[in-house]
């Protein structure tokens, strides 16, 4: 097994087709060096083919020379790669670098796993993981009959409601449709009190994303716009990472309608699931914070399924220690 780092030039098209995840395309690295952000691109050969690639991104570290690296959603590491890339680290100035691969703990080969927990020297749980640990998956091969039939009742029936009250959905994957989409998330963000990224890195993605993998789905009332979503469409599958709704006319069940119309569109462009983006688990609380959005998601007839977790692969353990501490000092001021 080769392991090398991937040039500029590369194939783009080679790349994706081993690419596991949109965060893991070649369009989504370029996104990220458009915000400012280093990235490196690493490929595992067999006999001279490439088998998988790891999109990663290097954070400066404020007021150090380190900096730290970041894969997502990427395929389990083999421990050959966690090799190469602790010495790329030792060599580059890496404190650590951050795992947090898309595979379900479930069903994980588990060649570097004991328990779900990779075994290798200094690759450990991460104490401060990005994604949720769980996500839940829609299956999109059964007919919509049988989609609409899996659902919650109440669910079923505020998609009618909607319906019949005259919210109608349609795409807009174009930059006045990206507009509308911005308002409501933004809308959303500020009621909920969330700190996401703003709006130039939201247009940075969207700019290099809307003529691959990002689409715009719009729910409205007359011209009124009540909600939108920003999905991603890659090599199969549907993907849900943002979304946003009005405050006004919540009554007409526009998010319902719009989520149906969004497992109608990934079953016409044949994918084959729908995940959710991230969830808190089953046994969630259901007065919690979130628990409202993990409810949502529930009625249409998702499984719940847990990944194998956040990982840091440590190269300068000392000073992992010491961020470590600064990290959890920091968000206990916040």
């Amino acid at each position: 097994m080769n392991i090398q780092t991937i040039p500029d030039n590369f194939d783009q098209q080679e790349f994706n087709q081993v690419a596991h995840h949109p965060l893991q395309s070649w369009e989504w690295g370029e996104v990220r060096k458009k915000t400012g952000i280093a990235v490196v691109r690493i490929g595992q050969y067999d006999q001279d083919v490439l088998q998988n690639v790891f999109t990663m991104t290097l954070h400066n570290i404020p007021h150090t020379s380190f900096q730290v690296g970041y894969i997502p959603r990427s395929v389990l590491p083999t421990e050959a790669l966690l090799h190469f890339l602790k010495e790329y680290g030792k060599e580059h100035n890496l404190l650590f670098i951050k795992f947090e691969p898309d595979a379900n703990k479930d069903i994980v080969n588990c060649k570097l796993i004991e328990n779900c927990k990779l075994k290798i020297e200094n690759f450990k749980n991460s104490p401060h993981p990005l994604f949720p640990t769980w996500t839940q998956i829609l299956d999109l091969k059964p007919d919509e009959d049988t989609l609409l039939q899996n659902m919650k009742s109440k669910t079923r029936y505020n998609i009618r409601y909607a319906a019949r009250k005259g919210v109608t959905v349609r795409e807009e994957s174009d930059d006045q449709g990206f507009k509308v989409f911005s308002d409501l998330y933004f809308q959303t963000t500020n009621r909920q009190e969330y700190r996401g990224h703003n709006r130039s890195y939201h247009k940075t993605v969207w700019e290099g994303l809307k003529n691959t993998h990002a689409h715009i789905l719009i729910a409205y009332h007359g011209d009124e716009p009540l909600a939108a979503y920003e999905l991603f469409l890659f090599k199969g599958k549907l993907y849900y990472p943002y979304g946003g709704s009005s405050e006004s006319n919540r009554d007409l069940m526009g998010s319902n309608l719009l989520m149906w119309e969004a497992i109608k569109f990934g079953k016409k462009y044949n994918a084959t699931e729908f995940d959710m983006w991230g969830s808190l688990p089953p046994t969630y609380d259901r007065d919690g914070k979130w628990s409202g959005f993990t409810r949502f998601k529930e009625g249409y007839g998702t499984s719940f399924v847990e990944f194998v977790g956040s990982y840091d692969l440590v190269i300068q353990p000392l000073l992992y220690f010491g961020y470590n501490v600064v990290f959890k000092i920091r968000n206990m001021m916040i």
